[in-house]
């Protein structure tokens, strides 16, 4: 129970207690201690048997009861209605009422079968032209307040503003502080790894983390206003692979102007391509442009199932968060191309033969515990003449010519190199002796129908080989495709015997 109403104080009395009032509410930091302490204050120089503290979202016009005490009992739980419905707020001034009926102006304390107030104070928390709130002071008396009272409850107020917006400030730089250094946190993992399957499942998590997002997706450019999502998780989620072609405004503003783009509603959007509409199942969403080295490589984009209003703090977050996803993703795809540079041999784009090396080992691994394993080497046949005779230039577009139909007509999954000068050599899996003939067979018949090394007179050898159990390693298994090659080399170039008489 409070005490009863405080005697008036006089006017050198109330600038002492205000003072004081100040000192104690500046000194207050946490928004429960602050609500507490200025009922606390306030009953030093009004009779507060009730009392409320609320808060006000001028943007969304609700205000929000933080703090309630009736007759010394406090309660927490958040009460809240419109602002526009109380007079103090709406006309941002104090009032004094005597209440004989219900104010709709007023949050009113008492039970409906017991005493209801019967008059209040209250008075706005302004900060400049900003509304913060309103506290209200009541009694279950009539008459129970003066205009000194109402002076005094706006004083009290004005210094309440003043610490509301300092524990604001205070909360505020807390918090970017923290998201600051999360932020920074994020970029070092971000960037700590150069796998770019890595990178995207980290910059996917963190941002449905950051943002409780139903989706989060990395967009990356693979062409004119062309995109493809890289990877994309969430019950909201595209599937990875998905291309699409953006409109040129969205490209314009992302990929040019660098603007984040925020889609109120996904699926009415006119910049959402429209063979992507009816896959989206994203009520709103965001997408961020990402930038590598100064140039746009694509885009970060969340989606959220419910209608969310995005807040400036929420954009701000993405864009740290694109900041370093982009660098990220730029490190890791140079990585990326510095891995297949070294793996891949400059004239050909064949695999080298260090690539060959690793991935060989691996195989001949899988043939020891069953799977079968042959190799194909092919030596171009004379290949040294037609270099010298047409020149180095010439015998580059041939060895690129024959580099082009051994890819082309080897499975992917297998493994297609150049071993050295004219010799390649192809590595195929679950394929046996009779398949590595079919194969250079085709081979055979499509370099007489290429365009150069038909008219050229190019051929090729091929020796063939498939592993067995006797084989300690890959070499002995290259070592007898060679032995084969050279074998039915000799065999092609032996002189034909003279018929006998």
């Amino acid at each position: 129970m409070m005490p009863n109403r405080p005697s008036s104080p006089g006017i050198h009395e109330r600038y002492a207690v205000l003072l004081d009032i100040a000192r104690r509410l500046a000194a207050t930091r946490r928004p429960k201690d602050l609500y507490l302490a200025i009922y606390e204050q306030s009953s030093r120089v009004l009779e507060t048997t009730g009392f409320f503290v609320s808060l006000y979202d001028e943007e969304t016009d609700i205000a929000t009861v933080v703090f309630l005490a009736d007759r010394g009992r406090i309660d927490w739980s958040p009460i809240t209605y419109r602002g526009s419905d109380s007079i103090v707020i709406r006309e941002r001034r104090p009032i004094l009422r005597r209440l004989d009926r219900l104010d709709p102006s007023l949050i009113l304390l008492g039970p409906k079968d017991e005493e209801v107030t019967r008059s209040a104070i209250a008075a706005p928390m302004m900060r400049g032209d900003h509304m913060l709130g309103i506290i209200c002071a009541q009694s279950y008396r009539a008459d129970a307040y003066t205009e000194a009272d109402l002076e005094l409850l706006v004083a009290v107020a004005d210094q309440a503003a003043v610490a509301l917006q300092n524990a604001r400030d205070a909360a505020e730089t807390e918090r970017r502080r923290r998201e600051a250094e999360r932020l920074e946190e994020i970029g070092r993992a971000l960037t700590s790894s150069l796998e770019l399957s890595e990178v995207l499942e980290r910059i996917v998590t963190t941002t449905l983390e950051l943002v409780e997002a139903e989706s989060a997706a990395v967009w990356l450019l693979c062409g004119e206003r062309l995109v493809e999502v890289a990877l994309s998780r969430g019950p909201a989620s595209l599937e990875p692979g998905t291309r699409l072609t953006v409109s040129d405004e969205l490209y314009e503003r992302v990929a040019e102007r660098r603007e984040t783009v925020v889609f109120p509603h996904v699926r009415d959007n006119e910049l959402v391509p429209e063979e992507l509409r009816e896959y989206v199942r994203a009520e709103c969403g965001v997408v961020v442009p990402l930038v590598s080295d100064d140039q746009v490589i694509g885009a970060l984009s969340v989606g959220h199932l419910a209608k969310r209003n995005y807040s400036p703090d929420d954009l701000r977050i993405l864009e740290r968060l694109a900041t370093h996803a982009g660098i990220a993703v730029g490190n890791a795809r140079l990585h990326e191309r510095i891995r297949v540079l070294s793996l891949t041999d400059p004239l050909t784009g064949l695999a080298n033969r260090r690539h060959l090396s690793v991935y060989i080992e691996r195989e001949f691994a899988a043939a020891r515990r069953g799977r079968t394993l042959t190799v194909l080497i092919f030596d171009l046949d004379r290949f040294k003449e037609y270099n010298d005779t047409a020149g180095h230039q010439a015998g580059d577009d041939a060895l690129r010519a024959f580099a082009r139909i051994l890819r082309s007509e080897t499975r992917t999954m297998n493994l297609t190199a150049r071993y050295g000068g004219d010799e390649f050599i192809a590595v195929l899996t679950d394929a046996d002796a009779r398949g590595g003939l079919a194969l250079a067979e085709r081979i055979s018949r499509a370099m007489e129908a290429d365009p150069l090394l038909g008219p050229a007179g190019l051929r090729v050898s091929v020796g063939v080989a498939t592993y067995t159990p006797d084989m300690n390693g890959p070499e002995d298994l290259i070592r007898a495709a060679d032995r084969d090659l050279y074998r039915r080399k000799a065999e092609r170039e032996a002189p034909t015997a003279a018929p006998q008489p």
